[in-house]
Formats: C-alpha cells, structure tokens, sequence
C-alpha cells in the first residue's frame, strides 16, 4: 500500500496476507463464542470475522491509517473448514481528501478460500494520512 492518502489509487488492490482455519483454534473459538456450533459445519461467521479483523490490523500497520471510521455491509458466503487457507484483499473504491493533512478511504475487504471463493466481504471507511 503507498505511504500517503495521496499515492493511493483508486481501483488498487492491497494484500491483507493470509491465514488458515486452525483446527484447534476452531474447536476453543466454537466453545467460548458460539455455543451450540458444530466444528463439522467449519468456521462460525463470527470467527471469519475475527480472522479478518486479524489479517486487517496486522497490514494496517503498515499503512498511513490513522482510524477506521465504519465497517459496513457485512456479507458471509461460506464456513470452510479446519485447515483451509484464507487470503484477504482489500481494493481501494473511493477517497476523498479532508483538509490538508487527511483523507477518507472508502474500500472493500474480502476472505477468499483457497479455490479463490468469496468467504466474506465488508466495506470500510478509514482515515489516512496526507
């Protein structure tokens, strides 16, 4: 990702890395956070959620993000299963300056499994810095 709100293009596409279903994660996620969710179904919305926001923080530090003002328009496709490697992605879809210092940009984050299969999707609106 560039360094400013200024080099950031519209239409661009930022890796968030990857990160697989650890079967023994799965099986402690499902019995502290999703009562009654059998681990055979594959990984709970709540976990692809978690993995996301996990992926999402661990590259967002090496972008010029000051803050993230919204996640919108959450979408689950799918639950894969233990072992199943996700990849994330996020593609730049507006921005808007603010002021000589900042910006808005507004982009769309995606999980995709390993056959390339949409798992999740959310928008985001995150601050950046000029």
């Amino acid at each position: 990702m560039p360094a400013s709100f200024d080099d950031i293009q519209i239409g661009q596409v930022a890796s968030l890395g990857a990160m697989a279903v650890d079967a023994d994660a799965l099986a402690a996620f499902a019995k502290a956070f999703a009562p009654g969710w059998s681990v055979d179904r594959g990984a709970p919305d709540s976990m692809i959620f978690a993995i996301w926001t996990r992926l999402d923080a661990l590259a967002a530090g090496n972008f010029q993000q000051t803050k993230r003002l919204g996640v919108d328009a959450l979408r689950w496709m799918r639950n894969p299963p233990a072992g199943e490697l996700l990849r994330g992605r996020m593609t730049v879809m507006a921005k808007d300056p603010v002021g000589d210092d900042k910006g808005i940009v507004i982009a769309q984050h995606d999980l995709l499994d390993e056959a390339g299969r949409l798992v999740f999707s959310c928008l985001t609106r995150s601050v950046f810095q000029r």
